[in-house]
């Protein structure tokens, strides 16, 4: 299990450096949009805002989160894009304020739950540590949506191992999504690290893998950039081959990716 402090400090750190990003933009540039379609900025950071709020809420009042989370699921492919349109309304100062406020709470809230206990969710109920290192992946992703739109290139970090190791243990979630069976054998992913260290995961004999760098690996899983523009990705086997044409770390029902840029990622 990952350690909570540890995911609520990088937790943190993302939501700081993307905070960053948007607390100097102007008005005007709240309403650039993102390569989301249909989404600016200030829906980016609603989203993220929103998010907060409902993993807050999980964390505080279980019984209402799932409530809420029964009426939501009542409009399952509508509620998110309402709650980030709802909002993106917002006038930006008080939509960052927001956001600001919303984020502390929950780091509060998470730190204060015993790290075993867990967490109800729009899917399988998440640990502690499970539900800050989804939020942490969320604000990277969200953040790299963000960061497009805007032309700004942030350094990868080490805080991507987080990221990458919800795309390692998402490969099952992925097939099934997409109506696939998961294959019964692990793979082994070798992921080359910012710092130039190697992150392993599977077993090392295995048949089938997956190499690249971890910036890669993490956009693709998130869908932040289509396979073409991230040429270090590569597998071994059909069905990591598959696997990789299907990946996604994220929650609900397969996205549409993005599409070839005829860009490389920047790793």
């Amino acid at each position: 299990m990952s350690d909570p402090g540890a995911v609520l400090a990088d937790l943190r750190a993302e939501s700081e450096e993307l905070d960053a990003l948007v607390a100097v933009l102007p008005a005007g540039r709240w309403a650039a949009p993102t390569p989301a379609e249909g989404w600016t900025v200030a829906h980016q950071i609603a989203h993220l805002a929103w998010t907060d709020r409902q993993a807050l809420l999980s964390a505080t009042d279980p019984e209402g989160f799932v409530r809420a989370a029964r009426e939501a699921l009542a409009t399952p492919l509508t509620f998110v894009d309402e709650a980030a349109e709802a909002g993106a309304l917002t006038p930006p100062a008080e939509l960052l304020a927001d956001w600001r406020a919303g984020r502390e709470e929950l780091l509060r809230a998470l730190r204060e739950r015993p790290a075993g206990e867990k967490l109800p969710w729009y899917g399988p109920p998440m640990s502690v540590a499970s539900m800050a290192t989804a939020r942490l992946m969320e604000t990277w992703a969200h953040g790299q949506d963000i960061a497009d739109a805007l032309g700004a290139v942030r350094p990868p970090t080490a805080r991507l191992r987080h990221i990458a190791r919800i795309g390692v243990r998402t490969r099952d979630f992925a097939y099934a999504t997409h109506q696939l069976t998961p294959p019964e054998e692990e793979f082994r992913v070798e992921l080359r690290a910012p710092d130039g260290a190697v992150w392993e995961y599977g077993p090392p004999d295995a048949a089938q893998r997956v190499t690249g760098t971890a910036l890669e690996f993490c956009l693709l899983v998130t869908q932040r950039a289509h396979r073409a523009d991230l040429p270090s990705v590569r597998a071994e086997g059909a069905d990591a081959e598959r696997w990789l044409e299907v990946a996604q770390a994220f929650a609900g029902p397969p996205g549409k990716g993005r599409a070839p840029s005829g860009k490389a990622a920047t790793s």
